[in-house]
């Protein structure tokens, strides 16, 4: 029965889709012997760990005999010896081995009954998949020895239903496809190969059933299925059979919640007395008749056991403010099933509504319908039990409902800020959390002023300065069109700020040159028009291209000014980023040299956390200009203001100035009198229930004492030590009686007190929030300068608006009205991240009045500034799975904070901060999977998260054995006498030694580097006595248990003392890929090994042992990476690695076409009279014949097996291109590719004589017409003497009489074909001046 229940545990487990849980170690037991015909007359029993090694091993004999070994080394195994097995030392046997924390599990239990007998063996099964009907099922037989025969018997049969002749000590036997024939008992026995007459005892019986042959019962719960701790509880189990037992598990559990009884009738009661936490899960049940047949499982029951039930949460929809007569529905979520839920109304003393567990899982709500006054309230749904429990009731949320005859206010809000910048508009947003038929929205400054909008945004321009006041904006829904709500709160709009930004500065620069150029071509176009009347010809006809090219570039620059306009043309200064992060706040504090009395004399320091910053600025009151200091090394500058009087008493800040940028101006230091301190500021997030709180009071000088007060008490809540410049006080757990208003006071650190004035009080409040949202980056958050960074920014809520933060103050927002319809995330990019983009940052969502609460920080660190640190791993890089390791990482700069990264993940592992400049970073019980590269960076956090660049990867192995490093010889394995050869031992750990053996030496060569992952070796003048077998290992300067394997063995070779041998291909050095090939090297002596080589690899390709003067190499199906130049040496069996000279280089073409050739003229290619030309047509193989063709020519013209072709040029028929190609001997029909093409040109035959007298006729009269037309010219130009550029004789004389002769000249009736009529007609249209 035992074994039936664990075949149904196995099912259970798998068919439910669970993971079954780690089994504990158990120790492995088996025997050994050396007379395998009567292993009785010699036994050894031999104990293993299966998973890790141990120093100590245990023998149990019938559970009080016990042997134990205690080793000076930690191994895997040990052996026990018990020599002739006799009655003395027959028994049940176990072993065990020590653990960290105690002894392992034992072995499973061995028999020894008496001599001459086989060992019994032990009987179980292994249920791959669930054995319902078609299921297969795996039966296992222990023997205890080796090379045994296993055979299993079914009750019933008289012959064996399978055997197995394993190679170890156990068999497997599998039943495929489990049915009802099948079930049964089944047993297995052993003998032994040579005596099939010995066999052992029958093992323990097994019994297989197949379940879910009956109908599934039901599982409830009594008195119900969630209770308190320390309470009873009844699991009844139902079936439609009587007389059959049930059986109850735990599926978190299976192995230890196995419960049966007995039924009374067809159900079965399961008591749990004394409920505790433990109990909580998932049950179900089954039951099985007396033939173990079994039913399905039952639907799971899910029980709580809990002291308090967690929140519920309620919401309204569509909205919690509602007019008269409308519906609303309220849903009650929380994370128990099962239960129902009741409505409840603040002031009622009985629930309103009842949802039972069918309607929850249903989605139903709680309705309320035609809502009136009365309806309004503050609603809440808790829990509805049936059944009596002590469970306190949970916390829930509050749901304010308000019935209004007009409809409530919405919010107004601005995006992306309530201040314009030039050039931009404004986005007015006016929102409410229910449908809406249109917004209105109210100029106060402008009474006339009315805009509408369906979607409620507003674009509000600053054209003029017309678009800064304070607006307002209101609604009406679609079932009271006539009805407008009441107005939302006023939003001011303000000016420009006067900050100036590159982007507007290079806008505005571009525009004013762009109409400067206009106004400079303008005035250049009508200088042309105005000495156009005034210059001669020439001069005219350059000022006319002139002002060509002047109205083509005035048409392109307007184009580029209309392009401008719409973005295209400054394309590069359009703005791209989503996030404009502003530049970061400086931090002002104050410093003295009087620490009693500081006001004596205070010195005011502002510092920016930005590298870039130039100067600072101190303001009074916000409006007074007290100094400007430039910015110092340390980015800082100091103010001193000296012994204060009633004149210093204000508020100042400070700004720091950057290249045309200003920052927001610092928190405000308060100096309130001439002999008290500076009232500080106080500062805490937004208080959740539950959780604790810290609040930040700043004191502004070193050396203070803080005090923390809430109103109402006199004596001060939390004090604190001088702790610097500020304080944080911690609320452990956040409760309503800890709300309040709190304000805090610092004063000096000895008697008597000076005491600050308190600070501005901050209320705390308890609001109701919803969870966190999930904040991300795409990529990894570790960026260089330059990359883009995605921010994401995720919520369980739809229609949310989200805030983007850095280091506490907002960047960026992105309103649900413009994502998609139910889009619950939101993205915001930097473009390309700058020096100032650096921090932390995190998001928020909100939906009007109800915040989420912050999210998780995200650290943007920004690199490539500082140098790269150095990672190590200690003890070493390669560590046992389960052991830790220990990163460090050192950098070279001190109070830096750290992150570790690894290869393939993209947020940084983990994060420390260092008062020095390393940290160690602590791994902890490590995986196979968490094998690879790590790298480290470290980054400053007051500067905008600025690191230096990523360390060099360190590869962490996590594994039992080392991994197997390569070794290899350069240049060759195979090396000449005398010469140098280096081998090389590589692997992929990198930090450790290597060491270098050769066969038949005890003595080895050790080389360690900790900066390569290459040893080498170098042997010099090599000799007969360096030739041998090599192998190398790892050799790490830590104490490590991990196995360490050798690499490869390399046989290094000497040449040079034997005749050398001959290597030809057969059938030749060409063949097609697919074919095979045989290189035969022939040797000068007997019984000697060869060895085949191949240039470009370090190690020989093959060797052969052959009877004979030769080896044959064959290479079957040969590739094209077969082709190479290949060579051979031998050696004598009596003289091993000392070889003979190489062969000569043979050079394999694998190809389907041979390579094509190269052909060449002597003495060049260009016939002399008399004189022939001889072609040389030369290809990379031997034994082939060559073709040479010449173009225009329809067949080859000449054969040669030398590849020389003799060619004249007899009547001109040699001058033309040539070609050649060439076919194997042995492959004839095999044509290689044809050559580059070679032109042959004639110079001093009868053709080309015939050449050189019509290229002197073409040439004589190319001369003779350029002649003619410089004569035509030279007297055109005497015809024209007063058109002459200045300098010439004519230059003195009046334009008028020129225009006047050519006026004359082009009288009408005159006609003439000189060039000087064509400017004639110019000329006439010009108007002389007088």
């Amino acid at each position: 029965m035992l074994w039936t229940f664990t075949l149904l545990l196995f099912c259970i487990r798998l068919s439910l889709g669970m993971t079954s849980m780690a089994m504990e170690s158990q120790a492995e037991l088996w025997i050994e012997s050396n007379y395998p015909q009567a292993p009785w007359e010699n036994i050894t029993l031999w104990c293993r760990s299966p998973s890790q090694m141990s120093k100590k091993f245990l023998l149990l004999k019938d559970k009080t005999h016990m042997t134990w070994v205690h080793l000076s080394q930690k191994t895997f195994q040990m052996s026990f010896f018990l020599g002739a097995l006799t009655e003395s030392n027959a028994g049940r046997y176990r072993c065990c081995y020590w653990k960290e924390k105690g002894w392992s599990k034992p072995s499973k239990i061995l028999e020894l009954e008496a001599p001459g007998q086989l060992p019994k063996p032990i009987l179980w099964i292994q249920a791959e998949t669930p054995p319902l009907p078609g299921c297969n099922v795996n039966i296992l037989c222990h023997g205890w020895l080796q090379d045994l025969v296993f055979m299993l018997f079914k009750e019933g049969f008289a012959e064996p239903v399978d055997y197995q002749v394993p190679t170890g000590t156990v068999a497997v036997f599998s039943i495929d496809h489990m049915t009802p024939e099948k079930e049964g008992v089944y047993i297995c026995r052993t003998h032994i190969q040579m005596l099939p007459t010995v066999w052992s005892e029958p093992s323990n019986p097994l019994k297989l059933v197949v379940a879910g042959l009956y109908p599934k019962p039901t599982l409830t719960a009594y008195p119900g299925p969630i209770m308190a701790p320390g309470e009873s509880l009844n699991l009844r189990c139902q079936g439609p059979i009587y007389g059959i037992t049930f059986a109850l598990m735990k599926l978190e559990d299976l192995e230890k919640s196995f419960y049966h009884k007995k039924p009374i009738k067809n159900e079965a009661y399961f008591l749990f007395p004394n409920l505790n936490i433990q109990d909580s899960g998932h049950y179900i049940c089954f039951y099985y008749d007396g033939s173990y047949r079994g039913s399905l499982f039952s639907d799971i029951l899910k029980i709580w056991v809990t002291d308090a039930f967690p929140k519920t949460w309620l919401l309204a929809w569509p909205s919690p403010v509602v007019p008269v007569g409308q519906n609303v529905s309220l849903r009650c979520l929380g994370p128990v099933d099962g239960v129902g839920l009741a409505l409840h109304k603040k002031g009622e003393d009985r629930p309103l509504q009842f949802l039972d567990a069918t309607s929850i899982n249903d989605n139903k709500q709680f309705l309320l319908h035609n809502v009136t006054h009365r309806d309004s309230g503050i609603y809440s749904c808790h829990y509805h039990l049936t059944w009596k429990t002590s469970i306190r009731m949970g916390t829930h949320n509050t749901v304010k409902l308000v019935v209004v005859d007009k409809p409530p206010k919405p919010t107004l809000s601005a995006w992306p800020r309530t201040v314009f910048k030039r050039g931009k508009a404004i986005t007015i947003q006016c929102r409410v959390s229910h449908p809406v038929l249109e917004f209105s929205l109210e100029w106060k400054e402008k009474a006339t002023f009315h805009k509408f909008s369906v979607d409620g945004d507003f674009i509000i321009t600053n054209v003029e300065g017309k678009g800064t006041g304070t607006y307002s904006c209101s609604y009406r829904v679609e079932t009271h069109p006539n009805i407008w709500s009441h107005r939302s709160e006023p939003l001011k709009l303000m000016g420009p700020a006067g900050v100036l930004t590159w982007d507007y500065i290079l806008n505005e620069a571009l525009k004013l040159s762009i109409i400067i150029q206009l106004a400079a071509l303008l005035l250049v176009l009508l200088w042309i028009r105005y000495k156009w009347r005034r210059f001669r010809i020439r001069e005219a006809w350059f000022l006319g291209t002139a002002q060509v090219f002047t109205m083509l570039f005035i048409v392109a620059a307007l184009l580029c000014c209309a392009l401008s306009l719409t973005g295209l043309c400054n394309g590069v200064l359009t703005e791209q980023t989503e996030i404009i992060v502003p530049t970061p706040k400086p931090e002002l504090w104050a410093e003295t040299n009087f620490p009693l009395a500081p006001w004596k004399n205070l010195t005011l320091w502002c510092r920016s956390p930005s590298g870039s910053t130039k100067e600072f600025v101190l303001l009074k009151d916000g409006t007074g200009w007290i100094a400007t200091r430039p910015a110092s090394e340390k980015v800082r500058a100091a103010f001193p203001l000296g012994a204060l009087s009633q004149s210093h008493t204000g508020s100042y800040h400070c700004h720091s100035w950057e290249e045309m940028a200003v920052s927001e101006p610092s928190e405000a230091l308060e100096l309130v009198g001439t002999d008290i301190l500076p009232k500080p500021v106080i500062s805490a997030s937004p208080p959740i229930r539950g959780q604790e709180l810290q609040i930040r009071c700043k004191g502004w000088l070193a050396g203070m004492e803080f005090a923390l007060y809430k109103e109402g008490e006199q004596e001060p809540v939390q004090q604190l030590g001088a702790v610097g410049r500020e304080a944080f006080f911690t609320i452990q757990r956040m409760e309503e009686k800890k709300e309040g208003n709190y304000s805090c006071r610092t004063h000096t650190a000895t008697l008597p007190f000076k005491w600050s004035e308190p600070s501005e009080p901050l209320e705390l409040v308890i609001k109701e929030m919803y969870p966190k949202p999930f904040f991300k980056t795409w990529a990894s958050p570790v960026v260089p300068l330059g990359d883009r960074v995605t921010f994401n920014c995720s919520a369980p809520h739809q229609h949310m608006s989200f805030i983007l933060y850095k280091d506490g103050s907002e960047v960026a927002s992105s309103d649900r009205a413009w994502a998609n319809p139910g889009a619950s995330e939101a993205q915001f990019f930097i473009i390309s991240v700058g020096i100032g983009d650096g921090g932390n940052y995190s998001c928020r969502y909100y939906d009007f009045d109800i915040w989420s609460e912050p999210s998780d920080i995200v650290e943007l660190v920004v690199t490539e500034f500082f140098p790269k640190p150095t990672l190590l791993a200690q003890p070493g890089p390669v560590v046992l799975p389960g052991k830790n390791v220990t990163l460090r990482c050192q950098g070279t700069l001190k109070d830096m904070r750290f992150a570790l990264l690894q290869e393939g993940t993209q947020v940084p592992l983990q994060f420390k901060s260092a008062s020095g400049s390393s940290v160690d970073f602590l791994l902890h019980t490590l995986r196979e999977e968490d094998s690879g590269n790590y790298s480290c960076i470290y980054y400053e956090t007051t500067m905008s998260n600025r690191g230096s660049y990523f360390s060099m990867p360190l590869m962490i192995w996590v594994t039992d054995v080392f991994p197997k490093p390569w070794l290899f010889a350069e240049p060759s394995s195979v090396v000449p006498m005398g010469q140098n050869v280096t081998l090389w031992c590589q692997g992929p750990v990198r930090g450790v030694g290597y060491i270098l053996r050769k066969e038949g030496e005890a003595t080895s060569k050790q080389l360690w580097e900790f900066t390569s992952n290459d040893g080498a070796f170098p042997i010099t003048n090599i000799t007969s006595a360096s030739t041998g077998h090599y192998s190398c290992c790892y050799h790490p300067d830590w104490t490590s248990p991990i196995k360490i394997p050798p690499s490869n063995t390399l046989e290094l070779i000497v040449t040079g003392l034997l005749p050398k041998p001959s290597l030809i291909a057969q059938p030749g050095p060409m063949v097609a890929p697919g074919e095979n090939m045989t290189l035969q090297c022939q040797g000068e002596l007997p019984d000697s090994t060869f060895v085949l080589l191949k240039e470009g690899i370090h190690a020989p390709i093959k060797l052969q042992r052959p009877r004979g003067y030769r080896a044959d190499f064959w290479m079957p199906v040969v590739r094209g990476e077969d082709s190479g130049i290949y060579s051979c040496v031998y050696y004598l069996d009596t003289a091993l690695f000392v070889a003979s000279n190489h062969s000569d280089s043979l050079e394999i073409w694998v190809t389907d076409k041979p390579p094509k050739p190269s052909l060449s003229a002597w003495p060049n290619t260009v016939f002399k009279l008399g004189k022939d030309i001889t072609l040389q047509c030369r290809g990379p193989l031997p034994g082939v014949e060559f073709v040479l063709e010449h173009d225009g020519e329809e067949a080859p013209q000449l054969f040669s097996e030398d590849g020389d072709f003799v060619i004249n040029n007899v009547e001109g028929k040699g001058i033309g291109n040539y070609s050649c190609s060439y076919r194997l001997q042995a492959s004839p029909d095999i044509w290689s590719e044809p050559s580059d093409p070679l032109e042959l040109v004639g110079a001093a035959g009868p053709a080309a004589q015939e050449c050189t007298v019509g290229n002197i006729v073409r040439s004589t009269l190319i001369v003779v017409v350029v002649v003619a037309l410089g004569v035509v010219l030279a007297i055109e130009w005497k015809k024209w003497p007063r058109l002459r550029t200045r300098g010439s004789e004519t230059d003195g004389r009046d334009q008028t009489i020129v225009l006047e002769e050519c006026n004359q000249e082009g009288e009408p009736g005159t006609t003439t074909n000189s060039p000087s009529s064509t400017s004639q007609g110019i000329l006439v249209e010009v108007p002389a001046p007088m």
